[in-house]
């Protein structure tokens, strides 16, 4: 058993979840962009359009985030692609959150009335101006507080990640638990960080929803 102080701990958990919160942070903005294009394909004019968009959302939504990142690290070396755990990790939970995302802001889309699209038109913009300067916007106002909430989610998925190798908190803490045998202190210290994340992130997400319904 290797000695280690309560700060040596503490602050090998702290550098390891600047990990956690860069990988969160890249497949909360990779996922963004993705779920932002399957969502054009989700409320598109072509009904071949939205059952792709609809595919891509039910095979995400409805298999296990850790199979998908298995697919990811174990899968695509079987086709010739060398990936490393980062890349695997980054892709997995950026597929995972694009899927959960253009379904929130699809419920953004839908909660608008029918004349947000008719103001629009006797306006003379075409389709993709309408949702650039009316549609989108309001939508996104109106789900600010479930895409909060989805970001609370995605800092906790990261954890799966250690399973693939990737040096996130929850494997550093395993070496360390290993080293130490002390799971109290150490998974303690591990709850306390993600808490210590998520918990502004949750307050946030319930302040939005209070200042919409009070709107």
């Amino acid at each position: 058993m290797i000695e280690f102080t309560f700060w040596d701990i503490l602050r090998n958990l702290l550098l390891a979840a600047r990990w956690t919160v860069l990988l969160s942070l890249a497949a909360f903005v990779g996922g963004g962009v993705v779920g932002m294009i399957v969502l054009f394909f989700r409320i598109a004019k072509n009904k071949w359009s939205r059952r792709i968009a609809s595919g891509y959302i039910a095979l995400f939504q409805g298999t296990p985030l850790l199979m998908q990142l298995f697919l990811m690290f174990f899968g695509l070396p079987m086709l010739g692609l060398r990936i490393e755990p980062w890349t695997a990790a980054a892709l997995g939970l950026t597929f995972f959150a694009s899927a959960y995302l253009a379904e929130i802001w699809r419920s953004g889309v839908d909660a608008l009335p029918r004349g947000q699209w008719d103001a629009g038109a006797s306006l003379g913009l075409h389709y993709l101006q309408e949702l650039r300067l009316i549609i989108l916007p309001q939508a996104f106002s109106i789900t600010r507080a479930p895409t909060v909430g989805f970001l609370v989610q995605l800092i906790k998925s990261t954890a799966l990640t250690s399973i693939i190798g990737f040096e996130e908190l929850v494997r550093t803490s395993n070496a360390i638990n290993n080293a130490t045998f002390e799971p109290f202190k150490v998974y303690g210290l591990v709850a306390l960080i993600f808490f210590a994340m998520c918990f502004p992130l949750t307050q946030y997400a319930r302040s939005l929803e209070r200042r919409a319904a009070a709107q």
